[in-house]
């Protein structure tokens, strides 16, 4: 059976990730999460006081670019990648709700950008890869052989991503904040200037609002089955 590029974007808190994972872990490949790639840049920046409320020093962090090295490693104990930044695990930082409402900031910068997709294009010129994101196969990987494009509506979303962050202890947090950050993200992902959200013309659209992990699963592998086999 050949082996394939498979881009998955989609809008933030739709399951990509968990999507994405699961289906490397079905069919073999490797999992690459190119949002925790932007997460942990901004975590970075946090971390250097880069950022003064929503304002970001830009020349500052084009500067230290080539400073911020992002690696994935494979835990043995769950069997899946986690981030590192700069050899420190930041798996769980990068998933803070400080992250999430500063990471569109920093994915719109077009030089961030583009050393991200340098990156991300190399990890993927062996193939048989699975790479969940914004513009995995609009820009990172245009000619990939399989495109998948998640949506869900908000309020589900929201939901989705506020009991994770329950689940992670976090308690502070309000459904409403959660909700408000995520249409804000929205807005912001599908009206940047530098790669902006969009379906990809040969993506197949997923809307997975009232569907299980299983049935998710099952629906992708059928997919992958009829590309390779093709």
């Amino acid at each position: 059976m050949k082996k394939i590029v498979i881009a998955i974007d989609g809008f933030s808190s739709n399951g990509k990730s968990t999507m994405a994972k699961s289906l490397a872990r079905e069919i073999g490949y490797i999992y690459i999460d190119s949002g925790a790639m932007y997460r942990a840049v901004t975590l970075y920046c946090i971390e250097h006081n880069l950022f003064n409320g929503e304002a970001l020093d830009e020349e500052k962090l084009r500067n230290e670019i080539e400073n911020i090295k992002i690696q994935f490693h494979l835990n043995k104990d769950t069997g899946t990648p986690e981030t590192y930044l700069n050899g420190q695990n930041v798996e769980v930082q990068i998933r803070s709700m400080e992250v999430s409402s500063k990471v569109s900031i920093v994915s719109a910068i077009p030089f961030v950008r583009h050393a991200m997709v340098a990156l991300q294009q190399e990890m993927g010129k062996a193939k048989g890869i699975v790479m969940d994101g914004r513009d995995i196969g609009t820009v990172v990987f245009p000619d990939a052989e399989m495109k998948v494009f998640v949506t869900a509506k908000a309020e589900i979303r929201a939901q989705r991503r506020f009991d994770e962050l329950q689940s992670k202890g976090d308690t502070k947090t309000t459904y409403e904040e959660v909700l408000e950050n995520l249409r804000t993200r929205d807005h912001m992902d599908q009206t940047r200037a530098e790669s902006p959200l969009i379906q990809a013309d040969d993506a197949i659209l997923l809307d997975n609002s009232y569907m299980t992990i299983d049935d998710q699963m099952q629906w992708l592998v059928q997919k992958f089955k009829q590309i390779t086999t093709n």
